[in-house]
């Protein structure tokens, strides 16, 4: 990527969300980053200044997700990215239960990505060759409801986000959902092997990828809280 591009990533505060921010921020780009550790971000923002947008970060809340997308229209007008990191834990509330901790990551993000790509959808409209990339881990992936029945954009949020593509193609924007294999639905007939990625290395490995728009990409870790950490 040489030319310098806009680019929002939401769940950006820590883990592969951080490290995605840092590595777009250090190849020239401007960021727009909604993330829930403000220290993180903080350190960020002295280094990098107003190349660095901070934006609202509960996006499971409809309100502060348009509030976000009107922050980006008035900062740049449009918007050439859109990164959903999609297996956050941004959105639990403090005192998430345990035994509702998985089903609340996949409900905030979904809400999340949802109120997200409709605000954002006339910005990307506007891009230079826009992208959303839609990253989910093993949690966020998950079929919530009806696990025996086929892939469905109502209970399966890498699913509804695939049937969203018709739409941004139409608007010009290509998309790229990045994801643990299905085994009900593969994307591709590679064995995919868990590796041991970092935030870094995945972010890195991501970056490097984005250009070619391509529209799926498997993405197998062995510890999914190393690049999406749980609340503690």
């Amino acid at each position: 990527m040489s030319n310098v591009r806009n680019i929002w990533v939401t769940g950006a505060g820590s883990g592969l969300g951080l490290a995605l921010v840092e590595g777009l921020l250090g190849q020239g780009h401007r960021v727009a980053a909604s993330g829930k550790d403000d220290e993180a971000l903080d350190a960020l923002a002295v280094r990098y200044g107003r190349q660095l947008l901070r934006l609202p970060w509960q996006l499971h809340d409809e309100q502060q997700a348009a509030q976000a997308a009107r922050q980006v229209c008035h900062a740049w007008c449009s918007l050439d990215g859109l990164i959903l990191n999609a297996g956050t834990s941004d959105y639990l509330a403090d005192n998430e239960a345990d035994s509702e901790l998985f089903e609340a990551i996949v409900t905030s993000n979904q809400l999340a990505g949802e109120h997200c790509l409709v605000n954002t959808l006339p910005l990307l409209a506007q891009g230079d060759s826009p992208q959303v990339m839609a990253i989910f881990n093993r949690y966020s992936a998950l079929q919530l409801y009806a696990p025996t029945q086929p892939n469905a954009g109502w209970n399966n949020m890498p699913q509804w986000i695939r049937e969203q593509r018709q739409a941004l193609k139409a608007q010009g924007v290509e998309l790229t959902v990045v994801g643990p294999q299905s085994l009900k639905a593969p994307v591709t007939p590679a064995q995919a092997i868990p590796e041991a990625w970092t935030p870094q290395s995945a972010a890195e490995e991501l970056l490097r990828r984005w250009p070619q728009r391509e529209p799926e990409l498997v993405l197998e870790t062995l510890d999914p809280s190393r690049l999406w950490p749980l609340p503690r």
